[in-house]
């Protein structure tokens, strides 16, 4: 009968491997910083709590045909402390040969002793999974958000992503670009563009930073949350610098937004290219600063370049973002799972921050490279 059982040290070349095998590529091995980082990832990231660890699902021989990754996340709902765990890729070889494994690997992970757990990128599979096992969905944190700055260059990124060819119409989308932004009037809203001249509201002001001065923003600027990441000694400062090299995103960029006297009202994160769709990994505003430091999100990216913007949806943004041509779809869904309901109401009462730092699209598995 096969097993299911934490992660060992000694797991991690078969995990690697069949990480490779499904979402990479299936007829290469598996390079060995691959494996490195997915050691690091789950074994080795401060934070970690061995009670709430990784599991694989091992056969009678010793194989190992399935994995759900694991990251502790302490944190705090008023005064009180929890622990929390977050589910990142949930994987299984030969699903037709026993459809059941992964079920089997989400129930065992959702039984462990966390007073939470969370994924935000659930597909419809797994989404089913979880509200089958007594989980739930929140909408509000399941949407991507897209925002158009440079029309002809968004559609060539597009096409590019299915064929790489396409790249070479970028020279033509700049100019045709340029004519278009020229043609709205400054701070004027469109759809399709953002104009030359991008006012910001109540004078604020964007100051580049580094990764370890965004980490030591994120908890002044999430005060406000009920419930809310009470991030052990390193453990936000290692997230934030893993989340800066992301060679398939882009550079990163990290950013404080302040107001006139230099207090910081705000911030934000995304990695760009010239020509690209930005990736946005996390927007901080305090309360009744969002519209602002949204508005300072896209003046920055279009400045820089870039063909729009790409980001994950947190409920406290989203009134903002509503009055100012952005659009949303549905990717994959945040998805939560308690034994305690005053848990689950604060998450669907959007009282919980969630998703970027304190979720999965930090890791190097999303947007890294191991070649």
């Amino acid at each position: 009968m096969s097993e299911i059982r934490p992660l060992r040290p000694d797991d991690i070349e078969a995990v690697a491997a069949l990480f490779q095998a499904i979402f990479r590529d299936p007829a290469a091995a598996p390079p060995r910083s691959l494996a490195a980082y997915l050691r690091r990832l789950y074994l080795e990231m401060p934070g970690r709590d061995p009670e709430i660890a990784p599991l694989v699902h091992v056969e009678p021989g010793g194989d190992i045909t399935g994995f759900v990754g694991v990251n502790a996340l302490p944190m705090r709902h008023g005064e009180r402390r929890l622990r929390a765990a977050i589910c990142g890729s949930l994987m299984v070889r030969d699903r037709e040969a026993d459809p059941m494994a992964g079920a089997r690997l989400l129930k065992a992970f959702l039984a462990g002793p966390q007073d939470i757990s969370f994924s935000e990128t659930a597909s419809e599979v797994s989404a089913r999974m979880w509200t089958g096992l007594r989980g739930v969905a929140l909408p509000q944190y399941s949407l991507d958000w897209v925002r158009l700055i440079r029309p002809a260059a968004f559609l060539v990124d597009v096409a590019a992503s299915r064929l790489k060819a396409a790249r070479l119409a970028l020279p033509l989308a700049r100019g045709l670009d340029r004519v278009a932004r020229g043609r709205i009037e400054p701070g004027g809203l469109r759809w399709s563009a953002v104009p030359g001249e991008w006012p910001v509201q109540g004078g604020l002001g964007v100051a580049e930073i580094d990764g370890a001065d965004f980490a030591g923003l994120v908890e002044s600027l999430t005060q406000h949350f009920a419930l809310r990441p009470d991030w052990a000694p390193g453990q936000l400062e290692a997230i934030i610098a893993d989340a800066g090299p992301k060679p398939d995103h882009g550079e990163a960029v990290f950013a404080r937004v302040e107001a006139r006297g230099g207090k910081p009202v705000g911030a934000f994160a995304y990695h760009w290219r010239p020509g690209r769709v930005a990736r946005v990994l996390q927007v901080l505003a305090r309360p009744g600063q969002a519209g602002p430091v949204v508005d300072c999100l896209i003046g920055d990216a279009a400045r820089r370049g870039a063909a729009g913007l790409r980001g994950r949806t947190q409920p406290a943004l989203l009134d903002a973002m509503l009055g100012r041509r952005i659009a949303f779809t549905h990717v994959a869904s945040t998805v939560v799972h308690s034994r305690e309901p005053e848990l689950v109401r604060a998450c669907r009462d959007g009282e919980v921050f969630f998703n970027g730092v304190a979720g999965e699209h930090w890791s190097r598995l999303i947007g890294g490279s191991f070649e």
